[in-house]
């Protein structure tokens, strides 16, 4: 079993090279928030699956603080007030 937790914690970590390209490329910020929440939910994927597999009961506490972090920046960014991008101020 495992094996097989190792080898679904390798596949989440390629989702996250995906995500990197949609941080990069992303066409707005939106679209790079989005991608920046993924990165916190497989975060706690990967974490739960190791925490599972090597017995280490702390990580799932981690995994929990990255939970939390994920739902305040989710917050934060929805808070933010938005700027005109190429407007002039007047």
């Amino acid at each position: 079993m495992e094996i097989i937790y190792t080898g679904l914690a390798l596949f989440l970590l390629l989702n996250l090279l995906a995500g990197l390209f949609r941080v990069y490329h992303g066409p707005s910020a939106a679209d790079r928030m989005l991608a920046a929440l993924l990165f916190g939910t497989t975060t706690v994927a990967v974490l739960l699956l190791l925490a599972q597999t090597m017995q280490e009961p702390a990580l799932r506490d981690v995994a929990l603080l990255f939970t939390l972090l994920a739902a305040v920046i989710a917050i934060a960014f929805t808070r933010l007030p938005r700027r005109s991008v190429g407007r002039s101020e007047r």
